[in-house]
């Protein structure tokens, strides 16, 4: 559990139902069903517009790794690969098959296949960073979902105040509904930006962090394989190692 996330989230809700009450208004003024409507759901109908469906349904899947932070297990697929050089320099790559029937991850599986074919080194840079490139683009390409709502949100907030002064246009003659239909167009802005502030683009920058360490720990694995395919020591190949792990994010 990423504790970080969801304490972020709290103190940012904290921090508007505080500000709200120490201005001496009143929480209920913030709970304004239509403005939610409008605001939410047309921003989920911008996005999904601009979206293939599978594709917000995988960013909805995705957005686990905000509160459910992913394993990161470099420092031990570290130790895992520095036995591998070792075993691939005394007995050859060939040995490395019972290895490659353990290992359930399929980039793992395709490096340590590559390095039993004896594909040249070179060879299997060219392969792996071409996977690691399109993982990457699909993951981004998930994550810009969450930016576009983050862009999407104020403006569609924005729409919101126009359609609650409307209202407030139309009610001139009643000074009761004057007040109601302001508190709509201010709060929908209110929503939108906290939507996109506090909640999307959030979401998409700490999405970002993540593949980050991802692709990191894939180009790991890559040079790692690269240098075992080229015959070095496997000191050689823990050295390498160590330099991802030192500046570990």
């Amino acid at each position: 559990m990423d504790w970080g996330s969801i304490a972020g989230l709290g103190i940012a809700l904290v921090a508007l139902l505080l500000g709200q009450t120490l201005e001496g208004g009143h929480l209920s003024s913030l709970m304004q069903p239509a403005a939610f409507v409008v605001v939410f759901f047309g921003t989920l109908g911008a996005v999904l517009l601009q979206s293939e469906f599978h594709h917000f349904k995988q960013a909805l899947a995705q957005l686990r790794w905000v509160f459910i932070r992913p394993v990161d297990d470099r420092i031990k697929l570290a130790q895992r690969v520095n036995a591998w050089s070792i075993q691939a320099r005394k007995d050859g790559v060939l040995s490395l098959e019972t290895v490659l029937h353990r290992e359930q991850e399929p980039f793992v599986r395709k490096g340590l296949q590559l390095l039993m074919d004896g594909t040249p080194a070179d060879r299997i840079r060219e392969v792996c960073a071409i996977d690691m490139y399109y993982f990457e683009t699909q993951q981004r390409n998930l994550v810009k979902i969450w930016s576009a709502a983050g862009g999407y949100a104020p403006t569609v907030g924005i729409l919101g105040a126009v359609l609650g002064l409307i209202h407030v246009m139309e009610n001139l003659s009643d000074p009761a509904k004057i007040g109601s239909g302001i508190a709509v167009a201010f709060v929908a802005t209110m929503y939108g930006v906290a939507l996109a502030n506090l909640l999307f683009l959030p979401i998409a920058n700490k999405l970002k962090h993540h593949i980050q360490i991802e692709m990191s720990r894939r180009e790991m694995l890559l040079n790692a394989w690269v240098s075992i395919a080229r015959g070095d020591h496997p000191k050689i190949v823990n050295e390498r190692l160590d330099a991802y792990l030192k500046f570990k994010q």
